[in-house]
């Protein structure tokens, strides 16, 4: 049975945070909040949790998942960033977008597109997200807590309870989020492509 937790999502219990934390070093997925909707995740180097997350959301092996990370230095270590592609991302970060990046050698290959070696990067500007990225020191391997057959992400923490309480090891209770998925946006090359239009502004990218 999972754990459920109520963290505050302007200033989160620390306690909290390092127990949530342990239990993704510990193998765990747990269900928290974004600043777009709710997501599941997991310890990046977890195959095992990788493929609990895969059942939950009936996601077949071609399905792509995002790293979320700390900061703009996290993202320049597992994807590699031209200048032009850094300026715009330092831009729009923090923030509910999800960057398609060429993947660096320290991204699990399992999580790379195989065709096109890229990894979907974001950085969240939600506290909650914040301070699980600042106790682990590593990103968050996630992916939008989307139901099999739904159309829209879950957003009541007790639903998520009463759902997946046999299925994942946490529910964060971080208040609610939306029910609208990041902005996707493809920076492989110097020109910004917008792949999925979501709760990101698009001012930034569109000429």
């Amino acid at each position: 049975m999972s754990q459920f937790f109520r963290i505050h999502p302007d200033n989160p219990q620390h306690r909290l945070i390092v127990q949530a934390v342990d239990i993704m070093r510990r193998g765990g997925v747990i269900a928290y909040p974004t600043d777009s909707a709710y997501a599941l995740g997991c310890h990046i180097g977890d195959k095992h949790a990788l493929q609990r997350l895969r059942q939950i959301r009936r996601l077949d092996d071609d399905h792509h998942f995002s790293l979320l990370c700390r900061d703009l230095s996290d993202l320049g270590i597992y994807a590699k960033v031209s200048n032009a592609a850094y300026r715009l991302l330092k831009a729009a970060t923090p923030g509910p977008y999800t960057f398609i990046l060429q993947a660096s050698r320290e991204v699990p290959r399992r999580l790379v597109n195989p065709k096109r070696k890229t990894i979907g990067l974001r950085v969240p500007e939600n506290e909650i997200c914040s301070a699980l990225l600042a106790e682990l020191g590593e990103p968050i391997m996630s992916s939008t807590l989307i139901m099999p057959g739904d159309e829209y992400p879950l957003s009541d923490p007790y639903e998520m309870r009463e759902l997946l309480e046999h299925q994942v090891d946490l529910v964060i209770d971080g208040g609610y989020c939306g029910l609208e998925s990041t902005t996707v946006i493809d920076l492989e090359q110097d020109v910004p492509v917008v792949v999925r239009e979501g709760c990101g502004d698009l001012d930034l990218f569109v000429a």
